[in-house]
């Protein structure tokens, strides 16, 4: 990387796909950073919902859900990498007694700085599933992945537009108005960066 390039860290951060991103998987998507660092990027689609409800997927992995508020919200389609794995997003919790402050308390979860984590162990919708575990989740099969360079290539390209991570557009808003909320986060709307803008 030479000097004119400074590095960049969406880790925590949307991005948000510009208009003329016509991939399917991509198109009119927000991505949630989990992690990004000179070796690649790693994120989360959270707002296109896959046709499994939270309901089905529990029966597909034999446990019961114990929380209604839950039973009927979508799994999502996170990316095309690992799609049959699923990624569970939700807000940081930590052991009552942790022996370090920062310990997750689930075997295999990447706390993302900025305060949430995404969690792979079973041991999380093992929680979920008796009404414990955390209250503000998003569960997504699959993941979207960019190697080394390749997301900063793609927002050179205007491809991305990118903003700090807001929580409450994850975890509050209803799906469908989730792109324009994270569009509102920059002060836009989504006539202003259409192909078509400047049209009444």
């Amino acid at each position: 990387m030479n000097a004119e390039t400074p590095s960049i860290n969406l880790t925590h951060h949307f991005l948000i796909a510009m208009p003329g991103l016509q991939d399917e998987t991509f198109n009119k998507s927000v991505v949630y950073m989990c992690e990004h660092s000179e070796r690649g990027a790693l994120g989360l689609v959270i707002n296109k919902p896959s046709d499994m409800t939270m309901r089905g997927l529990f029966e597909k992995v034999d446990l019961p859900l114990g929380r209604t508020d839950l039973s009927l919200a979508p799994v999502f389609q996170g990316g095309p990498v690992h799609t049959e794995r699923g990624f569970v997003l939700h807000e940081p919790l930590t052991a009552v007694e942790p022996v370090v402050p920062s310990d997750p308390i689930y075997a295999s979860t990447l706390s993302i700085p900025g305060g949430l984590e995404m969690t792979t162990s079973r041991d999380v919708l093992e929680a979920i599933s008796t009404g414990a575990g955390p209250k503000k989740v998003l569960i997504s099969l699959g993941y979207a992945a960019w190697a080394q360079g390749q997301l900063e290539s793609e927002i050179a390209e205007n491809s991305w537009l990118t903003v700090d991570a807001d929580p409450g557009v994850i975890f509050d808003t209803p799906v469908e108005q989730r792109y324009d909320k994270a569009l509102a986060l920059l002060g836009l709307e989504s006539w202003m960066i259409s192909p078509g803008a400047g049209h009444a």
